[in-house]
């Protein structure tokens, strides 16, 4: 796991941070006092760390010279002081630190584990910018760069959409709003009838500034809107501030659909989005199939083990029907030890040999947890026919399962 660097000579402030960091993100932080320490430190050591947080004034380094330092080996900075004026805060965002903190008030220390958090989620966060200007273009990726995003960037509308097509998962979209061919309103609304505000934010951008602008930005499906030029703190704290709300709203969604302990979908998402497949695969008159799947015996090894041993177990399984099956299907924990899988355009002979391949590899599978070896099988019902509705396929396959485990288990019946 990633690291912290922290740099402070001062024991007592050190210590209350240093136990709020492994309390509430769990992160390991490397402790070192001084500017010296810090030089070797990084000379042997520069990989292991995703963020620093340095005291500007230390014994060693009393203007501020650990900064330059550490932000010259590319790491994410953020700066503690006792005291900051003008001067100070303009020579520190120039340098390019993720932020500044005041020592003075112990609420910046939960500030502070939210910069952390914010920088170690940005590592996997796709950010488009999308801005006619080569200059302000560059300027918006580096700041965006470092916070640590992955950053796309375009000078125009059409290929803007193409980079979002081809990257899904992007959440988050600067567009400014005069550019040739499609302008920032335009651009939103497309974006908008595919991605809700929920899933990507699109921050509006102008130098032309007004408040019929900003309305019409908010209207058209933007989150946010800033008026060119503006202070990064400000750029900071709005980027930040929208992209927290989504990450929000996925933890909730997550919990809604995801099942805890194997991190697939749980029974309620099944349903709710397999009765969509479904009604797809009617339309189109294509193949789905769903299959009931079930550890054969596993009472027996929660007896024998315990029930920490058996979660693990279901954690193996999980992941294996994962690796084995594609994006597209719907894997979800069906309550217990049973898992459902409803997936399309499989035909009869392609999925007997899908599932009685799956039987096979888990059959053979040993696993090691805690010093024990374990190896178990899984019996498999399948319903390949197209019926009136979920339910009943699911209960088809749930017969068929059943059937599997009567007749001597480690299994597969279909229909």
């Amino acid at each position: 796991m990633k690291k912290i660097l922290f740099v402070e000579d001062t024991k007592l402030f050190a210590g209350i941070v240093i136990n709020k960091i492994k309390e509430k993100l769990a992160f390991e932080v490397k402790w070192l006092q001084t500017y010296s320490d810090t030089v070797k430190e990084l000379n042997n050591n520069i990989d292991d760390y995703f963020i620093a947080i340095l005291d500007y004034n230390l014994p060693d380094s009393y203007h501020g010279e650990i900064v330059d330092f550490v932000l010259s080996k590319n790491i994410p900075s953020v700066i503690f002081t006792s005291n900051i004026d003008d001067n100070l805060q303009d020579k520190l965002w120039n340098k390019g630190v993720v932020d500044y903190i005041l020592k003075e008030k112990k609420a910046n220390i939960d500030y502070l584990l939210f910069i952390i958090e914010r920088i170690y989620n940005n590592i996997k966060t796709k950010a488009l910018v999308v801005e006619d200007s080569d200059i302000f273009r560059e300027f918006i990726k580096d700041l965006l760069l470092i916070h640590k995003y992955q950053v796309f960037t375009t000078n125009n509308g059409e290929e803007a959409l193409d980079i979002i097509n081809k990257n899904n998962d992007i959440k988050l979209v600067i567009v400014d709003q005069y550019m040739s061919n499609m302008d920032g309103l335009q651009l939103t609304s497309k974006i908008r009838e595919k991605h809700g505000k929920e899933k990507m934010a699109v921050i509006g951008l102008s130098a032309q500034g007004n408040k019929i602008l900003s309305a019409k930005f908010i209207k058209n499906g933007a989150n946010d809107f800033i008026i060119k030029p503006f202070l990064r703190e400000e750029f900071y704290c709005r980027i930040n501030q929208n992209i927290t709300m989504i990450e929000y709203i996925e933890k909730i969604e997550n919990a809604s659909n995801i099942d805890y302990l194997t991190s697939l979908y749980n029974r309620r998402f099944f349903f709710n989005s397999g009765k969509i497949l479904l009604a797809n695969a009617k339309r189109k008159h294509n193949s789905i199939i769903t299959a009931m799947i079930d550890i054969d015996h596993f009472k027996k090894i929660n007896d024998r083990y315990g029930h920490i041993t058996g979660d693990v177990v279901l954690k193996v399984l999980a992941k294996i029907l994962t690796d084995r099956f594609r994006e597209s299907d719907i894997i979800c924990r069906f309550g217990g030890e049973e898992f459902c899988i409803l997936a399309t355009d499989i035909n009869k002979d392609d999925c007997i040999k899908i599932f009685e391949g799956l039987r096979k590899y888990v059959e053979k599978k040993e696993m090691i947890i805690e010093n024990n070896k374990i190896s178990i099988t899984i019996s498999i019902g399948i319903c390949t026919e197209l019926l009136d509705n979920l339910d009943e396929m699911v209960k088809k396959a749930d017969d068929l399962l059943y059937k599997a485990k009567n007749n001597g288990r480690n299994k597969i019946m279909i229909f």
